[in-house]
């Protein structure tokens, strides 16, 4: 945080505001709570989106911050913003990359000894599992933030409301690495099956919307017999797929196991996947992210991981990744 504000307060003249390390500190500390108390949400993958959007709500909270605490004009604070986000994403994977040093194992940062990521790629090593960010997305989400950025301070110098209000969700757009137009929920609700073997279709239900630049649908359908239960859940995450790749276990690849439990993410060709049950068959749960960025999940009690795995390649994975290019 506190090399954030500093990256803020040198950046304060550049858009017009006014240098001050103790504002710049304040915005950056308050700015970031959201986001901070969003990652508990993590604790649980299928939680995950909210940790995100708290992460973005962060991001809202320091544009309107910047104009009152850093005195830059009102018109030039979506840029600003854009930039300091990008510096501070920056900021973090140098850190990482000091740290490697004095880390005889553990955390390995590419282009360093026990690298493994090919140039353009940062692959940090834990003890936990390895994470790979890509950093010609991240260069690529500042560009499209910075010309996003100036059309909205010439729509609302113009006084164009309308202009600035796309532009701003445009802004959000780069941020989230948005991929389009989501595939439409009812789309989604019909790769649902009627049945799962034995287990009979309950219940169903599909939604989907967008707001501020960012857009998603989802469909879902529980599945039961007798004692047996399994929800079975399609989510394209539309605008928050590109955020989700720069974090998170959607880049991740582990493996742990305990007395009552085992949980595994490995890669499946382009895929991502998590498997997470418990031993004695009580509960389970099995999500792949697929390249496109949506989300197919089988979470059941008193069904074993096999047969979880088995709903979730009944979808037909191959026909939703053709539905929806990748999100850029």
């Amino acid at each position: 945080m506190f090399l954030i504000a500093l990256i803020t307060d040198a950046l304060a003249p550049t858009f017009n505001g006014v240098k001050n390390q103790v504002n710049a500190l304040k915005l950056v500390a308050y700015g970031s709570t959201a986001g901070f108390l969003g990652g508990i949400f993590n604790l649980l993958p299928t939680l995950a989106i909210l940790g995100a959007l708290a992460g973005l709500y962060s991001i809202y909270l320091i544009y309107i911050g910047i104009p009152v605490l850093m005195r830059c004009p009102p018109e030039k604070a979506a840029a600003y913003t854009a930039v300091v986000v990008v510096c501070g994403i920056v900021a973090m994977v140098v850190l990482a990359a000091v740290t490697s040093l004095v880390m005889p194992s553990g955390i390995r940062m590419a282009g360093m000894p026990g690298s493994t990521a090919d140039s353009g790629d940062v692959t940090i090593k834990t003890p936990g599992g390895e994470i790979n960010i890509n950093t010609s997305k991240m260069e690529e989400m500042a560009t499209k933030m910075e010309e996003a950025g100036k059309r909205m301070e010439q729509a609302q110098a113009s006084g164009d409301t309308a202009a600035a209000g796309k532009a701003m969700g445009d802004i959000m757009g780069a941020m989230t690495g948005a991929g389009g137009v989501p595939i439409p929920a009812q789309d989604l609700k019909a790769l649902l099956p009627e049945a799962l073997g034995d287990l009979k279709r309950e219940s169903f239900e599909a939604q989907g919307g967008q707001a501020m630049g960012m857009a998603g649908s989802s469909a879902k359908a529980t599945y039961a017999a007798g004692d047996r239960r399994v929800q079975l859940s399609i989510t394209d995450m539309g605008s928050v797929a590109g955020l989700a790749a720069l974090a998170g276990w959607a880049n991740m690849t582990s493996e742990r196991e305990t007395n009552e439990q085992v949980e595994k993410v490995y890669k499946q060709g382009a895929r991502t996947v998590r498997e997470q049950y418990r031993k004695d068959g009580s509960h389970g749960e099995v999500t792949v992210i697929l390249q496109n960025g949506v989300l197919v999940e089988a979470t059941g009690d008193k069904v074993d991981v096999a047969s979880l795995k088995r709903a979730v390649e009944g979808v037909n994975l191959d026909k939703v990744e053709a539905m929806k290019s990748a999100a850029k």
